[in-house]
């Protein structure tokens, strides 16, 4: 007992964070950059990194509506601070260590008893029933590295299920609390991706929502195959994973009291590509927010057109164009488009530039060809953060940056600016 004792303290004392990672810093960002535009086919697991952290000094003046700049830069970039150590982050070790930190931040601060808490006693189990079989070498060593390399990934794996890691800071967020938060991360304020079902019910008011079009579904229409699995087998496991039909979700409902006709796209099902189902659910809404004189919100997370379905994909970019001209132009109505992480290549080419209003989330990757992409074939280096919507705020590419948490507020004051009011003046908030 007096061995097992001891062990267990030096397993907490292990845990206890590093000076250096009290920050919440994570792995340099080099190591898992791949581009969104190039995830068209559906792996949009991938982590996408679409923050600068070394935005110069000169971007103090940023527009952010709702929150305070130099506090909001300061969470952006973190390359001044003193316990950031760039060589640090871009170690295995330094990865390891901190998925062990996190955990035991999270523990510390959420139970005063550690022995009640999950993680607690499934690691102190394990140490046990190892101990028992007579391999502690690993377990009793006092050099964490043993430790790490034997136990630490087991753990994150084990318990995937109940976090979620922030792409920025790489800290872990519990699931339980994430959506309460509205998927901003706990440590760095960072907005993490929503599902389209997430961002329905963080806009439309409760009871009032009626999608359209929910029975559509492609059909393979150039009999794609890749070598790897056929398209339509594809489509099926994506509308299994996700309860969707295809990566957008269209219909109407009403936004503090006022009717509206909105889009959101879903990054989850095949990184949110646009095929021919996705472009004629929104030109179907756009027809149908026409006739009815609704103002319309197309929410946009894509990595661009779907190869799968060849030029097909890429002619819904004329045809969503061309509905919107009528929509904008001839009936005069109101259009707000509204960019999240990622938005990229046939989306950005299309509709999510052509808002009358374009607003666009903090941290967001914009652009149209991905970083990786513009290198390979032009043999050159795109600058470090030229993607990000914090820059691009700078050179007049869309008009606010607005956080996720006044949104909702933001669209009705615009909206009732365009004299679009609530049916019910008693439900403005």
């Amino acid at each position: 007992m007096g061995q097992e004792s001891s062990m267990e303290k030096w397993w907490f004392n292990s845990m206890l964070p590093n000076e250096k990672l009290e920050y919440r810093c994570g792995l340099s960002k080099s190591m898992y950059s791949p581009d969104p535009s190039e995830n068209t086919s559906g792996s949009e697991d991938r982590v996408i990194n679409n923050t600068d952290k070394n935005i110069n000094n000169t971007d103090k003046n940023i527009k952010i509506i709702g929150i305070d700049n130099d506090h909001y830069l300061n969470n952006v970039s973190k390359s001044n601070h003193p316990h950031y150590d760039r060589y640090m982050y871009d170690t295995k070790y330094s990865w390891d260590k901190h998925i062990n930190s996190c955990i035991n931040n999270y523990i510390l601060r959420g139970s005063n008893n550690y022995s009640d808490s999950y993680i607690y006693s499934y690691i102190c189990g394990q140490s046990r029933t190892r101990s028992e079989r007579g391999s502690s070498s690993k377990r009793t060593s006092t050099k964490g590295s043993d430790l790490k390399s034997s136990n630490v990934p087991y753990v994150a794996q084990k318990y995937r299920h109940l976090w979620i890691q922030c792409e920025n800071c790489y800290g872990l967020n519990y699931k339980k609390k994430i959506k309460s938060k509205i998927n901003i991360c706990e440590q760095c304020g960072y907005h993490l991706k929503m599902s389209s079902s997430d961002r329905i019910e963080l806009s439309i008011d409760p009871g009032t929502w009626n999608p359209m079009d929910e029975d559509m579904v492609s059909l393979d229409p150039i009999a794609f195959h890749s070598g790897e699995e056929p398209y339509k087998e594809r489509i099926d496991f994506y509308q299994r994973r996700t309860g969707l039909t295809d990566a957008v979700q269209t219909g109407t409902g009403q936004l503090n009291g006022i009717p509206v006709a909105i889009g959101v796209m879903d990054f989850q099902f095949m990184g949110g590509s646009m095929g021919s189902v996705v472009g004629e659910k929104i030109t179907r809404l756009i027809e149908y927010a026409t006739n009815e004189f609704l103002p319309l919100i197309l929410v946009c997370s894509s990595g661009g057109a779907r190869m799968q379905e060849g030029s097909l994909s890429l002619m819904q970019m004329a045809k969503i164009s061309s509905a919107l001209y009528d929509y904008q132009s001839n009936k005069k109505l109101f259009y707000v488009s509204i960019l999240t992480s990622p938005t990229t290549g046939g989306v950005t080419a299309s509709f999510g530039m052509l808002g009358d209003i374009i607003i666009a989330e903090p941290n967001s990757y914009i652009a149209f060809a991905g970083k990786r992409v513009i290198e390979q074939t032009l043999k050159k280096t795109v600058p470090e953060g030229s993607q990000a919507a914090e820059y691009l705020f700078h050179k007049g590419l869309f008009d606010p940056i607005v956080p996720r948490n006044t949104l909702k507020g933001v669209l009705s004051e615009l909206f009732q600016l365009h004299a679009f009011f609530p049916l019910n003046p008693k439900k403005i908030k």
